[in-house]
């Protein structure tokens, strides 16, 4: 496996690297965004790993970048900011997983090991699903709703895909979190909640029909209003 590993704090990334290498793990490396943005468009990685908090270029705006290039690159972002609010901005930029530091080495590299695994595209099997009167065109990274252009994020883009590849279907916040971000779930965070109500303001404010629903004690259910 090569990673990416972008961090300008000298001991920190000889320490990540010294346990990568023991893991058979290749690390390029990079002490600040702009040469972590020139090595990740000019070589093939499995993940990038970036810190977010970094001179000049910093790790939000790097992912920004990388993404508006078109690279998928599973990207997992290192920050000392744990706040909820912190891990959204990081998801929206988007990266495919947050870790707070400081942390555990062993789950760095399952961390990284679970975004390694994880196959291109791994949802997109059918390029337009519908439910009821939402439809989400995948190539086009469109969606309506009874004709209505609806804009969304990427990531909830891809919360909404995961709803309608489950229809009627309870969806717990833990297989959320696995399922869309590819992560354990922390149950100190209430980043789902933020996303789903993002998304349910989307889909169902001003429509008559609530699609979204929420199942105290239980997750969330995509389903026409009963």
């Amino acid at each position: 496996m090569r990673i990416l590993l972008i961090e300008d704090e000298i001991k920190t990334i000889q320490s990540l690297r010294q346990g990568l290498e023991e893991q058979d793990i290749r690390a390029d490396i990079a002490l600040d965004g702009k040469d972590g943005l020139a090595l990740a468009t000019q070589n093939t990685y499995d993940v990038i790993v970036s810190d977010i908090i970094m001179p000049g270029l910093d790790g939000l705006e790097l992912c920004s970048r990388l993404r508006a290039s078109g690279l998928k690159t599973p990207i997992l972002l290192l920050s000392a900011l744990g706040h909820t609010d912190d891990k959204v901005r990081g998801l929206e930029a988007g990266a495919d997983d947050y870790l707070s530091k400081p942390f555990e080495f062993r789950e760095f590299i399952a961390r990284i090991k679970a975004l390694a695994r994880r196959p291109a595209d791994a949802y997109k099997q059918h390029h337009v699903l519908r439910f009821a009167d939402i439809e989400q065109d995948l190539d086009a990274k469109s969606v309506k709703r009874g004709g209505r252009d609806i804009m969304l994020t990427p990531r909830e883009f891809a919360l909404l895909e995961f709803f309608l590849r489950n229809p009627g279907r309870v969806l717990s916040k833990t297989e959320i979190a696995e399922k869309v971000w590819d992560v354990d779930f922390d149950t100190g965070t209430n980043v789902i909640e933020v996303y789903v109500n993002y998304l349910r303001n989307k889909i169902d404010k001003g429509f008559d029909t609530k699609l979204i629903h929420t199942l105290f004690g239980q997750g969330y259910v995509l389903r026409l209003d009963r």
